[in-house]
C-alpha cells in the first residue's frame, strides 16, 4: 500500500488556491473523525477547550451525518465491557442526523459537566472505543465518477489542528479529478477549514467501512473545500 500510494504522486503538479469538492479517502476520513473525538472528549469540553463546549442538541454537521461509538462491537480493536471506572460500556450515539447527542465522559467529567458518565474513563482520562462514522449506499468509484472536479485526498502532513476553535489546516497530497475520472497527481497543496463547516458539507458517504484502528470511516465527499496552492 505504501509503494502504490507513492507512485500515485510520481510527477505530481501544483494547483492554484480554489474552493472545490474534496473526496477523503478512508484513511483521511479516520483523521478528521479523530478530531471530531478530541472535540467530543469531556476533559476538553468541561475545561472550553473545544468548540463543541455548550453544543449539546445543536447541530454539528449535515442530517446524513451518523457517528457512533461501540464499545461492544464484536472484535473491535477497541471493544471492552467496561471502562477503567468501572463502568459498563454501551453503543452510544454520538451525533445522529447531524445533531450532537452525546459527549465522551468519565465520572469526573460528566461530574463537572452536571451529567452522567458514558463508560469512556481510560487511565485519567477519556478515550474512544470504535468511533465511527455510519457508512452510506455508494461504492468510492461511484463517488469519483460522479464529481466533475475535485480532489481526492490521500495523504496529509502536519497537525494543525484546533479542537478549540474547529480549525484545521493541513498539508496535503492528492489526485485531482476532472470529468469523473483521475486526471494527475497533486503535491504541496493546503487543505484548510472548520470541523463543522466540512460536516455540513458531507453531499455523499461511502459503504467502504473498515476498521483498522479505533477510529474509522469510510470514503467521503466534501463540498467547497479550500485547498491552498501556489
Amino acid at each position: 500500500r505504501a509503494v502504490q500510494r507513492t507512485v500515485r504522486q510520481l510527477g505530481a503538479r501544483k494547483l492554484p488556491t480554489t474552493r472545490t469538492a474534496v473526496i477523503f479517502e478512508p484513511r483521511m476520513t479516520g483523521q478528521l473523525l479523530a478530531f471530531l473525538a478530541s472535540c467530543v472528549n469531556g476533559m476538553a469540553v468541561y475545561r472550553q477547550r473545544s468548540c463543541l463546549a455548550g453544543k449539546l442538541g445543536q447541530k454539528g454537521g449535515g442530517e446524513n451525518i451518523h457517528v457512533g461509538d461501540d464499545a461492544l462491537r464484536p472484535r473491535g480493536l477497541g471493544s471492552r465491557p467496561f471502562d477503567s471506572e468501572g463502568v459498563a460500556t454501551r453503543r452510544l450515539d454520538v451525533v445522529r442526523a447531524g445533531v450532537l447527542n452525546s459527549y465522551l465522559l468519565n465520572a469526573y467529567s460528566a461530574r463537572r459537566l452536571g451529567l452522567k458518565t458514558t463508560g469512556h474513563a481510560s487511565g485519567q482520562g477519556v478515550s474512544v472505543h470504535n468511533f465511527y462514522l455510519e457508512p452510506g449506499d455508494l461504492s468510492p468509484e461511484e463517488i469519483i465518477r460522479s464529481t466533475e472536479r475535485g480532489l481526492l485526498l490521500t495523504r496529509t502532513i502536519g497537525h494543525g489542528t484546533n479542537p478549540t476553535t474547529g480549525e484545521l489546516s493541513k498539508g496535503a497530497y492528492g489526485l485531482w479529478i476532472e470529468g469523473g475520472e483521475i486526471a494527475y497527481p497533486v503535491a504541496e497543496i493546503t487543505i484548510a477549514g472548520n470541523l463543522l463547516e466540512l460536516l455540513s458539507r458531507v453531499d455523499a458517504i461511502g459503504n467502504d467501512l473498515e476498521f483498522r484502528s479505533p477510529i474509522a470511516g469510510p470514503t467521503i465527499r466534501v463540498q467547497d473545500v479550500t485547498v491552498g496552492g501556489r
